[in-house]
Protein backbone atom coordinates (compact mmCIF):
# COMPACT_ATOMS: atom_id res chain seq x y z
CA UNK A 1 0.00 0.00 0.00
CA UNK A 2 1.15 3.54 -0.73
CA UNK A 3 0.79 6.33 1.83
CA UNK A 4 1.11 10.09 1.30
CA UNK A 5 2.12 12.13 4.34
CA UNK A 6 0.35 15.41 5.04
CA UNK A 7 2.84 18.13 5.96
CA UNK A 8 2.08 18.10 9.69
CA UNK A 9 2.10 14.28 9.74
CA UNK A 10 5.60 14.27 8.26
CA UNK A 11 6.87 16.81 10.78
CA UNK A 12 5.26 15.01 13.71
CA UNK A 13 6.53 11.60 12.57
CA UNK A 14 10.15 12.62 12.03
CA UNK A 15 10.11 14.73 15.21
CA UNK A 16 8.75 11.92 17.37
CA UNK A 17 5.80 14.11 18.35
CA UNK A 18 3.29 12.42 20.71
CA UNK A 19 0.42 13.78 18.58
CA UNK A 20 1.35 11.34 15.81
CA UNK A 21 -1.09 8.45 16.02
CA UNK A 22 0.08 5.00 17.06
CA UNK A 23 -1.86 3.22 14.24
CA UNK A 24 -0.26 5.47 11.62
CA UNK A 25 3.18 4.93 13.18
CA UNK A 26 2.78 1.13 13.04
CA UNK A 27 1.80 1.21 9.37
CA UNK A 28 4.53 3.64 8.31
CA UNK A 29 7.21 1.67 10.12
CA UNK A 30 6.22 -1.50 8.24
CA UNK A 31 8.66 -1.83 5.32
CA UNK A 32 6.05 -3.49 3.10
CA UNK A 33 4.38 -0.07 2.70
CA UNK A 34 5.74 2.78 0.60
CA UNK A 35 5.64 6.25 2.13
CA UNK A 36 5.52 9.34 -0.06
CA UNK A 37 6.07 12.99 0.72
CA UNK A 38 4.94 15.60 -1.78
CA UNK A 39 7.14 18.36 -3.11
CA UNK A 40 4.09 20.54 -2.32
CA UNK A 41 4.70 19.83 1.38
CA UNK A 42 8.35 20.82 1.05
CA UNK A 43 7.16 24.06 -0.53
CA UNK A 44 4.74 24.60 2.38
CA UNK A 45 7.49 23.92 4.94
CA UNK A 46 9.84 26.39 3.24
CA UNK A 47 7.14 29.07 3.33
CA UNK A 48 6.38 28.44 7.02
CA UNK A 49 10.07 28.43 7.84
CA UNK A 50 10.65 31.74 6.04
CA UNK A 51 7.69 33.30 7.88
CA UNK A 52 9.13 32.19 11.23
CA UNK A 53 6.22 29.81 11.91
CA UNK A 54 8.45 26.74 11.97
CA UNK A 55 11.72 26.05 13.72
CA UNK A 56 13.98 23.15 12.87
CA UNK A 57 17.02 21.77 14.72
CA UNK A 58 19.38 22.43 11.80
CA UNK A 59 19.43 24.01 8.31
CA UNK A 60 16.16 23.35 6.55
CA UNK A 61 17.29 21.58 3.38
CA UNK A 62 19.88 19.39 5.15
CA UNK A 63 17.36 18.38 7.79
CA UNK A 64 14.49 17.60 5.40
CA UNK A 65 16.58 15.68 2.89
CA UNK A 66 18.25 13.58 5.61
CA UNK A 67 14.90 12.80 7.26
CA UNK A 68 13.41 11.81 3.91
CA UNK A 69 16.32 9.46 3.26
CA UNK A 70 16.57 8.05 6.81
CA UNK A 71 12.84 7.30 6.97
CA UNK A 72 12.73 5.61 3.51
CA UNK A 73 10.36 8.22 2.16
CA UNK A 74 9.86 8.66 -1.58
CA UNK A 75 9.39 12.16 -2.98
CA UNK A 76 6.22 12.71 -5.01
CA UNK A 77 6.67 15.38 -7.65
CA UNK A 78 3.84 17.63 -8.77
CA UNK A 79 2.46 16.78 -12.21
CA UNK A 80 -0.11 18.64 -14.29
CA UNK A 81 -2.66 15.86 -13.71
CA UNK A 82 -2.31 16.42 -9.95
CA UNK A 83 -3.06 20.13 -10.37
CA UNK A 84 -5.95 19.44 -12.75
CA UNK A 85 -7.23 16.93 -10.16
CA UNK A 86 -7.99 19.91 -7.91
CA UNK A 87 -10.63 21.24 -10.34
CA UNK A 88 -13.51 18.93 -9.35
CA UNK A 89 -12.80 19.13 -5.61
CA UNK A 90 -15.52 20.90 -3.63
CA UNK A 91 -14.28 23.82 -1.53
CA UNK A 92 -14.57 22.03 1.83
CA UNK A 93 -10.94 22.87 2.43
CA UNK A 94 -9.46 26.17 1.29
CA UNK A 95 -5.77 25.41 1.96
CA UNK A 96 -4.22 25.00 -1.51
CA UNK A 97 -1.49 22.66 -0.22
CA UNK A 98 -4.03 20.30 1.35
CA UNK A 99 -6.19 20.43 -1.77
CA UNK A 100 -3.17 19.46 -3.88
CA UNK A 101 -2.35 16.59 -1.51
CA UNK A 102 -5.95 15.36 -1.82
CA UNK A 103 -5.71 15.47 -5.62
CA UNK A 104 -2.36 13.67 -5.54
CA UNK A 105 -3.70 10.95 -3.24
CA UNK A 106 -6.72 10.47 -5.48
CA UNK A 107 -4.74 10.49 -8.74
CA UNK A 108 -2.04 8.12 -7.44
CA UNK A 109 -4.44 5.89 -5.42
CA UNK A 110 -2.71 6.58 -2.11
CA UNK A 111 -3.91 6.76 1.47
CA UNK A 112 -3.43 10.25 2.91
CA UNK A 113 -1.89 10.27 6.40
CA UNK A 114 -3.38 13.22 8.28
CA UNK A 115 -5.32 14.19 11.37
CA UNK A 116 -7.11 17.03 9.55
CA UNK A 117 -10.84 16.26 9.96
CA UNK A 118 -11.74 18.37 6.90
CA UNK A 119 -10.02 15.84 4.63
CA UNK A 120 -12.65 13.21 5.38
CA UNK A 121 -15.15 15.36 3.44
CA UNK A 122 -13.41 14.28 0.25
CA UNK A 123 -13.36 11.00 -1.64
CA UNK A 124 -9.91 10.07 -0.32
CA UNK A 125 -8.80 7.40 2.14
CA UNK A 126 -7.35 8.95 5.29
CA UNK A 127 -5.23 7.21 7.93
CA UNK A 128 -4.82 8.55 11.42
Amino acid sequence: MNYLLDTHAFLWWIGGDARFSAPARRILEDPKHTIFFSVASIWEIVLKFKLGKLRLPEPLNDYLLRQIQNNRIELLTIHANHVFGMLPLPMHHRDPFDRLLIAQAQTEDMVLVSNDPQLTSYAVRVLW
